[in-house]
């Protein structure tokens, strides 16, 4: 199933063949290097209070109106996570990170983002500028992810030009794509 994060946002969660929540979606951790979601930050009100726990993504036995983890005691601090260490350190997120074209044109910031819930990847980036969202981007224009900007190709749409074509339009922009002069 393919789903935007936004509208997970405090969906219930709850173990297999329970029938109270646990706690609700509140966050999600991508790996800036693959796309591949590590988990999910789950909400939870308890005896001692309120708290974030993360449930890795493995973990998660169904997806639909609600998310059904294997076993409750899959959710733990972030903190107690060492493999997760280095991934909840780096600057580098994917949420709120600035997005760029290679050539340095500002497309806006990541306001959401589409994943796949049967293979947990990353697909595409939703940008916003101000009030307006932008084009969605599929994540094969991912150049790099930095600690300033996720950078995507240009987003130049080259027209192929059809041989035979006489006009000098068409000649002259077969000559700059290409190099090749073409003779009347």
């Amino acid at each position: 199933m393919h789903v935007r994060f936004n509208s997970c946002i405090g969906t219930p969660v709850l173990e297999e063949g329970g029938d109270h929540a646990l706690g609700v979606l509140s966050g999600i951790l991508i790996h800036p290097d693959t796309g591949k979601v590590e988990g999910f930050l789950v909400h939870v009100q308890g005896l001692m209070g309120k708290g974030d726990l993360f449930c890795g993504s493995g973990d998660i036995v169904r997806w639909g109106t609600r998310v059904y983890l294997r076993s409750a005691s899959v959710l733990a601090p972030p903190e107690d996570r060492i493999r997760l260490q280095v991934l909840l350190n780096d600057p580098r997120t994917v949420l709120g990170q600035k997005i760029r074209t290679e050539s340095g044109t500002k497309i806006g910031r990541c306001a959401d983002i589409q994943f796949n819930t049967d293979v947990m990847h990353l697909e595409w980036l939703f940008p916003r500028k101000m009030f307006r969202w932008g084009i969605a981007l599929p994540v094969s224009d991912i150049l790099e992810i930095t600690p300033s900007a996720i950078v995507i190709r240009d987003l130049v749409s080259k027209v192929p030009v059809e041989e035979g074509v006489k006009n000098e339009e068409s000649s002259a922009i077969t000559e700059m794509e290409t190099g090749v002069v073409l003779r009347k």
